[in-house]
C-alpha cells in the first residue's frame, strides 16, 4: 500500500479522535435570548449540520457486502451572525463544527443497502444518530454508470433545550474507474426542530437543497472517501473504511 494512503488514513483518525470542536462550545446550546427570526437561522443551519452524508457511490454493496469506517465531516458555521453569537456559551463561536463518526452499511438482495451513523461531538455530551435506505435501481456495470435514490433520517441527542430531526431524499450517480468511482448527487433535506427551553419559541420546520459531489479509492479492503456538500451550509468530509 502506498505511503500517502497510509498518510491520508492516519490523518483521519488523528483529526476524529482528537478534535475538541463543538457546535456549542460546550454541552447545550443557549437560546435564552435567541428571537424567533434568530432560532429559524439556527435551526437551519443545524439541521444541516446533522443532515446525513453518505460518502459512498451509488452503486450497490451487494448482498454480502458489509461495510464500516470512521469519518469526519467539518461544517463551516456563519460564525459572525447573532444567532451563533448567541447560542454558543462564551459568545465566541468557531467558524467551522467538527463532528466525528461511525459509519456502517450492509447490501441486502435487489440492490438495496441500508446505513446507519453515529457521531458524538469531542468534549461534549452531544451526539447524532442516523440512517438511510439506498435503492440503486441501476447497478451499473463496465460501460454504464450506477443510479440511486436514497432516503435518510437523523436526531441530534443530548442538548436540553434543542430536539433537532432531518429527513433527506437525493438521487446520486457514480461510475468506476479501475480503483477510483467519482459520484455525484443532488437532494433535499427537511429540517424539524423544537425548544425545551420554556421560552415560547415555536417549532420550525424548513427545508434546504444539498448537491454533493466526491470519490471513493479502494485498494483491496480498505477505502478512502471524499465528499463536498453544497447548500446554505457547506462540509467537507473524509472516511476510511474497510468493505468487503
Amino acid at each position: 500500500m502506498k505511503r500517502g494512503t497510509l498518510s491520508l488514513i492516519n490523518s483521519i483518525f488523528i483529526i476524529v479522535f482528537s478534535s475538541s470542536l463543538s457546535f456549542a462550545g460546550g454541552n447545550d446550546i443557549n437560546l435564552q435570548a435567541m428571537a424567533q427570526s434568530e432560532f429559524e437561522d439556527l435551526s437551519k443551519e443545524v439541521g444541516l449540520i446533522v443532515s446525513y452524508v453518505p460518502l459512498a457511490p451509488a452503486e450497490p454493496l451487494g448482498v454480502l457486502g458489509f461495510d464500516i469506517g470512521i469519518e469526519v465531516t467539518e461544517a463551516r458555521i456563519s460564525s459572525g451572525a447573532t444567532f451563533w453569537e448567541k447560542a454558543v456559551a462564551d459568545g465566541k463561536p468557531p467558524d467551522y463544527v467538527v463532528l466525528p463518526k461511525i459509519h456502517v452499511q450492509k447490501g441486502l438482495p435487489f440492490g438495496i443497502d441500508l446505513g446507519a451513523i453515529y457521531a458524538m461531538a469531542p468534549g461534549t455530551n452531544i451526539s447524532l444518530y442516523g440512517g438511510e435506505l439506498k435503492w440503486a435501481f441501476m447497478k451499473g456495470s463496465i460501460v454504464s454508470p450506477a443510479a440511486a435514490i436514497r432516503g435518510s433520517y437523523t436526531a441530534l441527542a443530548g442538548v436540553n433545550d434543542l430536539d433537532a430531526t432531518t429527513y433527506g431524499l437525493d438521487a446520486s450517480i457514480s461510475k468506476g474507474f479501475g480503483p477510483l468511482t467519482p459520484y455525484a448527487g443532488l437532494g433535499n433535506v427537511w429540517i424539524k426542530t423544537k425548544e425545551n427551553a420554556g421560552l415560547g419559541l415555536n417549532d420550525v420546520s424548513t427545508s434546504a437543497t444539498k448537491l454533493f459531489i466526491g470519490a471513493k479509492f479502494k485498494i483491496l479492503l480498505l477505502g478512502i472517501v471524499l465528499q463536498a456538500d453544497f447548500s446554505d451550509t457547506q462540509m467537507y468530509s473524509a472516511r476510511a473504511n474497510i468493505s468487503f
